[in-house]
């Protein structure tokens, strides 16, 4: 597998940077090479070249020389080989440019037709990463809000372990919490049991929906909910009656536990099933009840090391001093809290995983709540000497068009599935549409099939494509069109690709075998090839900083690139050497926008 361009400048750059420290010119430590070696990028404008250095100019403030006299010294060290064309004068301020010869690239783009990893090389130092995302509590529907963790965690595993990573998803349900407790008084005082028998799932959300109005007595509520109100009034100590059943609960009292594990199964088969309408699935699903038992043990050890103390009767981690809030581990009643699971948990997985980083997948508002889990979990020990990295992989939320969190007209939040049929439902009236427009007659199950792909792809696509740390608006309309920045569009370049091939009754492993052949005529060829070979570079840059919209940017470049290839120049009439390499780089075309779909958990219907 040829190494990559980016990875293989880094090496250049790095030799041509210790040649330059070692000659005198500028000192430079050897700690910070891959900081520098870090600033060689892909250009802005590809007529500068494919790829640009700018260490000259950091360096050169160090050493009081002029940038551009800095650049030349590095550029005199270069080795380029017979991948790069030997570089230039500097540009600008000291600006390094590069370019990657033709006969290299038809090289890279010919191996990676061929290669089930499209040339992408796995990473140098496999890592063991534990992902820590979704975590729905399994009491209640899943709803809106579960969406970001979902598919940013399930993308990022399918990334890492792309990479070379070992990756372990474990989906830490909240299977333990007050919501239980809530369900149990429901049941006990309002349940209905024919509708319990005729859909499980909806009489347990409903109780749960019901007696936390209940529970919590806000007369907005109450007054807009006459039986949440009638059950109030009789029942004034429902709150604390609910926290009397979760503690009963978690004692082990054999009347809860035996509806606990009556309701878990049915919980579950409905969380499983909209897991896979979402195509995610996961290593393990180790709930919070998994580490109840560990949780008294969690705390002990905690105070014993000198780490926790009582105060008020609860028992926390005071790790900014006395006046500012600790983190709880045991309330004052002796229940525990997340933050007890969480520590817990983070043990755990060290003792049996011993992972080098966890990644915990979360709502941005969770921030301080993980800084200070992690803090304390270092302080305790239980990550090691420094040897694992805890990171919280925050998100922002889910709006409507008025700018605020995505409701209902009646101010509900909006459950999941029904936001999946709606998804579902539209796309089938695109794809209907559009295969009465073409006159193809597409059978009714394949155009429902299709839709469910679009519509689903369409929702996980446009959360993926949004910066995570950043709010976005929900929009059915902007998500399902066949241009932009959208799966629509993604999955239409994968068809259009497919047509090709189908139209010219073109087999792909002829082309492959072919590909050795390839040369290019055309700037446009180039620019798609060259797009094509930053698969890798793209995935890099996605576990740089745990941003999968950096993927969905990449394919929209190349979507857009064999856009313009594809409008300009004949692929099935060409001839010869020129017939084979466009068609070369279709397939590559096809197989990266595929797999990086893939990636994204994504399915591409084999025509729209």
């Amino acid at each position: 597998m040829a190494e990559p361009f980016r990875a293989a400048l880094r090496g250049m750059f790095q030799s041509a940077l210790e040649r330059l420290s070692a000659d005198g010119v500028v000192a430079i430590a050897p700690e910070e090479l891959p900081a520098l070696v870090e600033q060689v990028r892909e250009t802005a404008d590809p007529k500068h070249g494919d790829y640009s250095g700018t260490m000259a100019m950091g360096l050169a403030k160090r050493a009081g020389r002029k940038p551009r006299d800095v650049a030349i010294e590095i550029i005199r060290r270069l080795e380029v080989g017979d991948v790069f064309e030997p570089p230039g004068e500097p540009v600008g301020p000291g600006f390094i440019n590069l370019r990657v010869r033709d006969d290299a690239l038809a090289r890279a783009v010919a191996g990676a037709c061929g290669d089930e990893r499209l040339g992408v090389a796995p990473v140098a130092t496999p890592e063991t990463i534990v992902l820590d995302y979704s975590s729905p509590n399994v009491a209640k529907p899943m709803h809106v809000g579960h969406i970001r963790s979902t598919v940013i965690g399930d993308a990022l595993a399918r990334i890492l372990k792309f990479r070379g990573h070992h990756t372990i998803t474990d989906n830490h349900l909240g299977d333990w919490g007050t919501q239980f407790g809530m369900i149990l008084w429901g049941w006990k005082h309002c349940r209905d049991d024919v509708a319990f028998a005729a859909d499980p799932t909806g009489e347990l959300g409903r109780l749960y929906r019901l007696v936390r109005k209940v529970a919590d007595a806000r007369p907005d509520e109450l007054a807009a909910d006459a039986e949440a109100a009638a059950l109030a009034a009789r029942f004034p100590e429902a709150g604390r009656e609910v926290l009397a059943e979760t503690a009963k609960l978690h004692e082990g009292d054999p009347e809860n536990r035996a509806l606990w594990e009556q309701f878990m199964p049915v919980c579950r088969r409905e969380i499983d099933r909209i897991y896979g309408r979402l195509d995610v699935a996961f290593d393990h699903t180790l709930g919070e009840s998994f580490f109840q038992p560990l949780l008294a043990g969690t705390v002990h050890d905690l105070e014993a090391c000198g780490l926790a103390r009582e105060s008020r009767g609860a028992v926390g981690v005071f790790l900014d001093g006395p006046d500012k809030p600790p983190l709880l581990i045991r309330k004052a009643d002796g229940a525990f809290l997340y933050a007890t699971t969480d520590l817990a948990t983070i043990r755990w997985r060290m003792e049996h995983w011993k992972p080098d980083r966890i990644l915990y997948v979360v709502d941005h508002r969770q921030s301080q709540h993980f800084e200070q889990v992690f803090e304390t979990a270092r302080r305790w020990g239980v990550d090691g000497p420094g040897s694992t990295d805890l990171v919280h992989v925050a998100f922002g939320t889910v709006l409507g068009d008025d700018g605020k969190p995505f409701k209902t007209r009646a101010g509900d939040t909006v459950g999941l599935e029904p936001l999946l049929d709606e998804g579902v439902a539209r796309a089938f009236g695109v794809v209907t549409a559009a295969d009465a427009e073409r006159g193809t007659a597409m059978p009714e199950a394949e155009r429902r099939g299709i839709a469910e792909a679009v519509g689903i792809g369409a929702i996980k696509y446009a959360d993926l494509s949004q910066n995570r740390t950043t709010d976005y608006v929900f929009s059915f309309d902007k998500m399902l069109e066949l241009k932009g920045n959208t799966a629509a569009y993604m999955q239409y370049a994968v068809a259009r690709v497919e047509g090709i091939f189908a139209r010219g009754g073109v087999d792909r492993g002829t082309v492959r075998r072919e590909a050795a052949a390839i040369a290019f005529t055309d700037g446009r060829e180039r620019a798609l090839a060259m797009k094509l070979l930053r698969f890798g570079e793209a995935l890099e840059d996605v576990e740089a900083d745990y941003r999968p919209n950096v993927l969905t940017a990449y394919l929209f470049d190349v979507a857009g690139a064999y856009s313009t290839f594809y409008d300009a120049l004949s692929v099935l009439k060409a001839e010869g050497a020129e017939r084979t390499t466009r068609l070369v780089l279709c397939d590559l075309t096809g197989q990266v926008l595929r797999k990086g779909l893939e990636l994204l958990g994504i399915r591409v219907p084999e025509r729209m």
